[in-house]
């Protein structure tokens, strides 16, 4: 079985080397980075989450990356919304200078808490998907395009298989709703759905909008997440 928070590193890795440095804004230039180091940033999500949420999540401020960038996020929007700020108080200064503030040891948001372990990781992965697909970019050209380019990033022949067997599968809503069974779980599900793409089309819109009322998110929470998730992109 291959390592679902090694996949979601390559999916969401801390900034390449030479922070702040745009990693350019072609699809080309995603793939050539996949092929030179399977592990930089956004290589695997300029693939599988399109060019245009790829290229941000490359040149983003986070300086870390995966499953810590999920869980820090979602704790950071989670906190300031138990503490009543509105989201507009409570705006992360995420910077390269400033870099996210990861969750204490204790929180179930951290990121080696039982409520992080590698399955969860592995429906973390899947939500990426489904809501990149949520706009019904990745057709069948789109699908066997990126099937073909996936074994040139150098990943797990394991993990290969299972991003090929995602992208070929209708989306399950209801199986990764399941799967987020604690309220910080939920957090992060929403916060990778997130992560995974810009809501500026109504299906994407939808998308978000179905996934919070199934995770029963209150919208205010919801407002802190897509707060903290922009701060980071930009």
């Amino acid at each position: 079985m291959f390592d679902a928070k090694k996949l979601l590193e390559q999916f969401l890795g801390s900034q390449v080397p030479g922070a702040g440095k745009s990693v350019g804004g072609t699809a080309q230039s995603a793939l050539d980075m996949a092929r030179r180091n399977p592990l930089a940033a956004g290589a695997i999500a300029g693939l599988l989450l399109g060019t245009k949420t790829g290229r941000t999540l490359s040149t983003s401020a986070l300086k870390v990356g995966g499953l810590a960038a999920i869980a820090g996020l979602g704790y950071q929007a989670y906190k300031n919304y138990q503490a009543g700020k509105s989201p507009e108080q409570a705006i992360p200064q995420v910077t390269s200078d400033s870099p996210l503030a990861l969750p204490p040891p204790q929180s179930p948001f951290h990121p080696d808490s039982v409520d992080n372990d590698q399955a969860f990781a592995l429906v973390l992965v899947r939500a990426m998907i489904s809501a990149a697909r949520a706009d019904g970019h990745i057709d069948d050209l789109e699908r066997a395009r990126i099937t073909g380019k996936i074994s040139a990033t150098g990943i797990d022949r394991d993990a290969e298989a299972f991003l090929e067997s995602e992208l070929s599968r209708p989306a399950d809503l209801d199986s990764l709703v399941s799967a987020a069974v604690t309220e910080e779980q939920k957090v992060e599900l929403y916060t990778a759905s997130r992560l995974a793409i810009e809501p500026d089309t109504r299906a994407e819109r939808g998308y978000l909008d179905l996934l919070a009322g199934r995770l029963q998110l209150p919208d205010a929470l919801i407002d802190h997440i897509d707060v903290a998730v922009t701060s980071a992109k930009n």
